[in-house]
């Protein structure tokens, strides 16, 4: 076995430091896996400084795809991948096409519940939002069904099956948001207890109705399980809505997807002799059967529709022994464009820390592992785009993938890089959930740095970046966000800076590059990244999924059909 740094005790150590209590097994991905010995890479930070303020700057109007920000984000890219060294993604191009369409849903008529004796009405935005995902300019639900299912989950891999005994062709069903052990006070449950599985998030629920043939589906929007309120969901859902276009073979839709408010969930279930509460309590409990409501469910509304064309932005340092063995590094470069005026007339959302910093990683990266020459297998550079209107350039990526996914090792997203400063730790998302823990503990230990458990597992945040359209898809990826121990000031420190991003610049015309930022904590969380990349691009070992993940079938299987990689 390659050289491995520090004892097996230090790493098991270090593994029951980023758990806490309950996150990972304490030898978890640890023993078995080849984590080479690798020297710390030499990062520019004038690199850093130079691609983010660029990037962030009013030329680049918000970087939003599609528009002009685009292409001169992907001129700039394209130049800087040269100059360090690496060689085209695709082909002979530094671009992959991804087709995008922009849905744009009006003249909402109201939902209609009727059946019972009942005959209730809700209103768009207040009471309820929907969308489809078809391109059909009228979207028509005509009394249908409607069914309780509970928290809407197939996983014959935990032998839960919300759908069982039940054909819903042409019904909409009604889903509870998140999973059904996300009250526990630890991490121990069918579903992982407090911490969000995929079988927790709406993006699953709307694909599972689909696949059983619904014609709708509602979630119940409840603050606490979601982890935000009806204002986001009612901000999100409202206006046009983009996606990636959809091939051959393609899977299948619904005709409409949407959110019921809490209060409106309610009145619907008690005209159906039901209380929300009680079938709460059912639908956490393994054995679960759908409940028919006895009521139907119909509304109407038009969609408008705009076809464009965006880019994903790729290079490779191809490998010197195992060039068809891939390393990803993801970023999205997109942002927002022109958004919602600051007091001072500033329209222009320019995305500084979200995400010019995460592109401009990936530059200095792929400068430091040229200049330490070709690894055994090849470094992928990857820059998305759409991140913003929900992950659509690593979805279109993941199923059009330029390199076989069952010969990508894994990989490393990198969005929003912390610019107050040094810390202690990194907040790992999603850990415990692949042996990549491993590569990650090693380089952590490395540079006397410590893990620090996602502090809201239940929020489901590994679920909410561009790694997760490769997880789903079976690629093992790590999600590492910025330290909440501040060298200088402490957890306090870092809390602050972290409510004084959310508060006045995240999404806002204010996330602007500064001169006065301090980037050592930047280059620290960097050099963590290249020795993770560094190591698993030498490594001879295949990292899987940890048993009992939700992505672990989808990586065996793959990886069986396939002749060559995993």
């Amino acid at each position: 076995m390659t050289a491995r740094i520090g004892a097996i005790s230090a790493l098991a150590a270090a593994a029951l430091a980023l758990a806490g209590c309950d996150a990972m097994k304490s030898n978890a991905g640890i023993d078995g896996m080849d984590i080479p010995a690798v020297e710390p890479g030499v990062l520019s930070e004038a690199t850093m400084k130079d691609v983010t303020r660029t990037l962030s700057s009013d030329a680049f109007e918000g970087r939003m795809p599609g528009t002009p920000g685009e292409e001169k984000t992907i001129a700039l890219m394209v130049d800087r991948f040269k100059a360090a060294g690496l060689k085209p993604g695709n082909g002979d191009s530094w671009v992959q096409e991804v087709p995008l369409i922009e849905i744009s849903g009006k003249d909402y008529a109201p939902l209609a519940i009727t059946g019972k004796g009942t005959n209730l009405s809700f209103d768009f935005r207040k009471d309820w939002v929907g969308v489809t995902y078809r391109e059909d300019a009228t979207t028509t639900l005509k009394d249908s069904e409607l069914v309780f299912v509970g928290y809407g989950i197939n996983a014959p891999e935990k032998g839960w099956n919300d759908y069982a005994g039940l054909d819903v062709k042409g019904k909409t069903v009604v889903i509870l948001v998140n999973d059904p052990d996300w009250q526990a006070v630890n991490l121990e449950g069918t579903f992982n207890g407090r911490a969000m599985t995929y079988y927790g998030r709406w993006t699953y629920k709307y694909e599972e109705a689909a696949r059983q043939g619904a014609a709708g589906a509602l979630i119940v929007h409840q603050t606490a399980p979601a982890s935000y309120g009806w204002n986001v969901v009612e901000s999100s859902w409202t206006g046009p809505q983009a996606y990636a276009q959809r091939g051959e073979n393609a899977p299948p839709l619904t005709q409409m997807n949407g959110w019921l408010t809490e209060e409106a969930a309610r009145r619907v279930l008690k005209a159906a002799g039901q209380d929300l509460d009680a079938l709460t309590r059912a639908a956490q409990v393994k054995g679960f059967k759908p409940v028919p409501l006895g009521l139907k469910a119909g509304t109407k509304f038009a969609s408008d529709f705009r076809s464009f064309m965006s880019h994903n932005i790729i290079g490779i340092l191809p490998g010197s022994e195992a060039p068809d063995e891939y390393v990803l590094h993801t970023a999205h470069w997109d942002h927002l464009g022109r958004c919602t005026a600051a007091p001072d007339g500033d329209d222009i959302c320019n995305g500084a820390v979200d995400n010019a910093t995460g592109t401009a990683a990936l530059v200095a990266l792929a400068e430091a592992h040229a200049k330490a020459g070709p690894p055994r297998r090849s470094l992928v550079f990857l820059a998305v785009t759409a991140e913003e209107s929900g992950l659509l350039g690593a979805q279109y990526y993941a199923q059009n993938p330029i390199f076989p996914l069952a010969q990508t090792v894994g990989g490393i997203n990198m969005d929003a890089f912390q610019v107050a400063g040094p810390a202690k730790d990194v907040t790992v998302v999603g850990g415990g959930k692949s042996q990549l823990d491993a590569f990650m503990l090693t380089a952590l230990y490395a540079d006397d740095r410590r893990a620090t458990p996602d502090p809201k597992p239940e929020a489901g945040y590994y679920y909410r970046s561009d790694h997760f359209a490769l997880a789903k898809l079976g690629v093992p990826m790590l999600y590492i966000d910025g330290g909440e121990d501040l060298i200088n000031g402490g957890k306090d420190a870092g809390a602050a800076v972290g409510k004084d991003y959310t508060d006045n610049r995240y999404h806002g015309p204010k996330d602007e590059f500064n001169e006065a930022w301090d980037w050592s904590g930047v280059m620290a969380d960097l050099q963590l990244y290249y020795r993770i990349g560094r190591t698993l691009a030498m490594s001879t070992s295949w990292p899987n999924w940890n048993d009992g993940d939700e992505f672990k079938g989808v990586r065996d299987e793959d990886c069986a059909e396939s002749n060559k990689g995993c």
